[in-house]
Parts: structure tokens; sequence; C-alpha cells
């Protein structure tokens, strides 16, 4: 019995026999049917009819509720006196602890110890007993089997069990029940559980429906194990998408996704982003990044597959989000969707070449402007702009900029451009001058960034430059000029006449500590 519990290398069933076990899965003690529900923004958008199954409805906020409880449920009398254990830095985790609960099972779960606190709490919550150990999962899942030898506990796995597909095996059976009209479904990957149990089922009473899994790039586990004929271990993932950060895809799942899934496909951070930001705009709901994956395979498949008039479904696979990932998820989803690109112009250092630059661009919203004075010749600005027409609009830009005589870079893709660059774009002048510092708010309509410069900049010298649109009715600006003190008088008529909110920051500490010349 002990081998048993313990194994990691469970038992393939036939598909018959996960058709009756999906059936028969007792998951509704705990968890609920969750809506399907219509997007009519990203539908109309993308003409297809698009549903989002909603996960994040469950109890604790994903489904990894249906595969804990489904094999928890079923331990023999003498199983659930010992107790499981399971090793989770999130959704798993409280799907065990919520199922130890409802079954009156002694759930430990061991935790990286940096999982975040409100993933901890969420887990005590439900009477689970947390055991902080390790620095990663792999480390937790170690010392969790560890655990489980010594004590007789039953390890609970995340993934790569029967019990646990075909769990998740019931989320296709409600899809097919509440629309036998689908045409695609999209199923997220991590490990493979969701994926392999939804594809065995809906294969079987469906087989005309295409089902296509879906990764994220930088752990596409399943897409390797496609390739290589079998599961193979990625050497690192990326954890952005953390609830499908997996190295090794599961035997079983592997086995059962490679039969029935249509096609893999993988996604970028950034179009995460931007299917986080369409589920928010059509359900008011907020993903986690993992949540939206599929979501985000969906809208690529479409593109490159030119679909129209399509009945498709998704999975909002959970919610369970730390607060302060909204900011990268906010910066991001734009170049997702390709409504914003990102450039590194080099232009000379003269009077009205700023001017000159923005007229270029001609009516374009600039949703971003750094620019840093470094020497008399020439300037690197970094600049974001807005995109009514993807990369076609962003190749029309790029090819005025160099007819006009400006070297410039495309920067959309830069992983470093995006994640560090633009937040440090600045610095102190070489030589010491006359410069004072402002700060502005500018109304966010077309022409508002041309006037600032028609009403200031053919006066004098810009030599800082700072703008970001953040979507609110107006922008923030920060703005550095050359000034001699009998320019004063006349420099505050003009900015009178420009009628922007403005004030004098030439005394603040930190453009002292790190913009200024003779701080």
């Amino acid at each position: 019995m002990t081998q048993a519990r313990q194994s990691h290398v469970p038992v393939p069933l036939s598909n018959a026999e996960y058709l009756r076990d999906i059936l028969r899965a007792p998951i509704y003690e705990v968890a609920i049917v969750s809506p399907l529900q219509n997007m009519p923004r990203i539908s109309k958008r993308l003409d297809n009819h698009i549903q989002l199954k909603r996960e994040d409805r469950q109890p604790v906020h994903s489904f990894k509720l249906r595969g804990a409880y489904n094999m928890m449920a079923q331990l023999s009398d003498a199983q659930k006196k010992a107790g499981v254990i399971a090793a989770s830095a999130g959704n798993h985790a409280q799907g065990v602890a919520m199922s130890g609960h409802k079954l009156g099972i002694n759930a430990t779960i061991v935790m990286p110890r940096t999982t975040p606190d409100i993933k901890v709490a969420g887990v005590r919550s439900f009477g689970g007993n947390v055991v902080l150990h390790g620095n990663n999962f792999d480390e937790a899942k170690i010392k969790a089997i560890e655990l489980a030898n010594e004590h007789g506990y039953t390890f609970v796995a995340p993934f790569d069990h029967p019990a646990i597909i075909a769990g998740q095996g019931t989320i296709g059976l409600e899809l097919l029940q509440q629309n036998g009209h689908l045409d695609y479904i999209f199923l997220p990957v991590g490990g493979g559980g969701i994926a392999a149990g939804v594809a065995v089922i809906v294969k079987q009473l469906m087989p005309h429906i295409k089902v296509i899994g879906v990764e994220a790039e930088d752990s596409a586990c399943l897409k390797a194990a496609m390739d290589a004929g079998e599961p193979v271990t990625l050497d690192n993932v990326g954890t952005f998408a953390d609830g499908v950060a997996v190295k090794r895809i599961g035997d079983e799942t592997f086995r059962v996704c490679q039969q029935h899934l249509d096609d893999v496909i993988t996604v970028s951070s950034d179009e995460i982003c931007a299917a986080m930001k369409d589920i928010f705009e059509d359900t008011r709901a907020i993903s986690e990044p993992s949540g939206a994956l599929s979501l985000a395979g969906l809208k690529r498949y479409t593109e490159q597959h030119q679909l129209k008039g399509k009945n498709m479904a998704s999975i909002l696979s959970g919610a369970n989000l730390n607060f302060h990932t909204l900011r990268y998820v906010s910066e991001r989803a734009e170049l997702g969707e390709k409504r914003e690109g990102l450039l590194a112009v080099t232009i000379p250092e003269r009077t009205g070449a700023f001017l000159d630059f923005c007229k270029i661009l001609g009516g374009r919203a600039v949703t971003e402007f750094n620019y840093r004075y470094s020497d008399d010749a020439l300037a690197n600005i970094f600049v974001g702009v807005r995109l009514t027409n993807g990369q076609e609009e962003l190749d029309s830009i790029i090819s005025d900029l160099q007819k006009g005589g400006y070297p410039v870079q495309d920067l959309s893709d830069d992983e470093m451009a995006k994640v560090h660059i633009r937040y440090m774009i600045g610095g102190r002048p070489t030589k010491v001058m006359n410069e004072r510092l402002y700060s502005f708010e500018f109304p966010e309509y077309p022409g508002a960034l041309l006037r600032f410069l028609n009403t200031l900049g053919t006066h004098w010298n810009i030599s800082i430059f700072n703008y970001r649109n953040h979507g609110a009715d107006y922008g923030r600006v920060l703005c550095g000029f050359e000034l001699e003190d009998k320019d004063l008088l006349s420099f505050t008529a003009h900015l009178k006449e420009l009628g922007y909110a403005w004030k004098d920051e030439t005394e603040s500490p930190s453009y002292r500590f790190f913009l200024s010349k003779d701080s």
C-alpha cells in the first residue's frame, strides 16, 4: 500500500475508464458548476463567438479544487486517517487544504519560503498545516515526499495522477453541457492536468471539436515533450505565469495530451497581459496570469488561422493574483495587443529638433517620451507611440522617421528595454547648465504635446523630458529647461499662455540627487 500510495508514476487509464471516472467524480460535494460567460467585446473584435469558463468562481478561486477533491474523496479510510501531503506555492495548495477540511482529512502543505503571505494565509484559512521549506517548488516537493515517507501520508500530486486528471476533466463535461455547438476549446497547460482531463472526454463525446493546448513560451514543457516524443525537463522556466511554471510535463498527462490535443501553441507574457485586460473589460474579473493563458492562445490561434464565425471557449483557470502584479500587467498589456510601439530615436541636439521629430509622428498619440540632454551633438530619445493598426502602422512610423533623417531602432520586442531601460533614462548632463525643472499635467487629447512644444520648446532649450500616458484624462510630464534669470518673467508668461497645470520642481531633492549637474 505504501508503495502504491507514494508512487509518482500513475497507472495509465484507458479512454473509457477516464470517461467513467469523470462522469462519477464526486466533486460537486465541494465545487460548483462554473458559469460559461459570453465575452461580447472581444467576440466583436475577433468576429467569433467567444465564451469564458469562470473557474475563478470556485470556492478557492481556481480549478485545482476539482482534482484534489476527486483524489482525496476516493482514499481508503486508513489513508484518510493517516492524512495527506502536497507541495505547492499556490492554487493546488488551497485545493488540497479545502478538500481536507471538507473530508475531515489532515492536510499538510509544503510551501517554499518565498511564497507570498497571502497564499500561506489562504491555505491556513482552510485548516491546512503549512510547512515552509526551500526556496522553490522543487525543493518543497522533495521535502513533501520525505515527510510522506516518514509519516505515511498520501502524496496528492498537482497534476500527474489519473484521479487528478479525471477531476479536472469535469470541466470538459460542463462545457459540452453548457454549449453543445463549440468548434474550439482552448486549455491552459502547466503540468497538463486540465488539458488532459478536458481533452480526453471532449474527444470521446464530440471528436469534431478542436482542442488546443496553450503554454507560456518561457515554460513550454509540453511543446518540448511533443518535439522530443517524451517528457523532458526544461533548464529554466519563467515565473510571471507562476501557475503554469512547470519544468516537466507529467508522464500520464503527456500521454493523454499527445493522444487527444489537436495542437499546442505558446504565447508571450505580453500577450498574457493583454488577455488579462480583455477579461477585465468583458467580465470585470481580474485573472491571475496563468488564468488568462488560454484566452491569450485563443487570440493568437485565431489570428494565425484567420478564423471567423466560430464558437470558441477558453478557461479562466484561476484568480489568485498578487495585487502588485497589476503594475506590470498594465504596462505590458498594450504591447501585447500591438497597441503600442517602443522606439529608440537619435535626434540632433539643436533648437527645434524635438518639435520637428514630433511633427513627423503627426497626430498619433505619444504614450511615453524620455529624453535627457547629454552633449551638444546628438540626443537619444526613448518614445512610445499609440497604435491603431498594429505592426503595419509601426513599420510606417519607422519608415517616416528614417526618411526624415532620424536613425531609429524598434524596441517593442526588446525585453531589456521593456523591463529596465525605459525606467533608467536619465542621468546627469556633461556640463553645468542653468537648468530649471517643471512638472506639468497635460490634457489627454491629440495635439497637446505639439501645442506644448510650439509654445515653449522653440524659445528655450529643453534639457529633460519625461512623459507617460497612464490612461487618465491627463498625463504627467517632467520637463527641464535651460533658463537664465532674465528669462523667467517671459517664461512664466508663456506658461500662462499654455494653460496647463504646472509646478516648479527645481528644488526637489530627487532632482538634485539624480539629475542635476551641480548637486
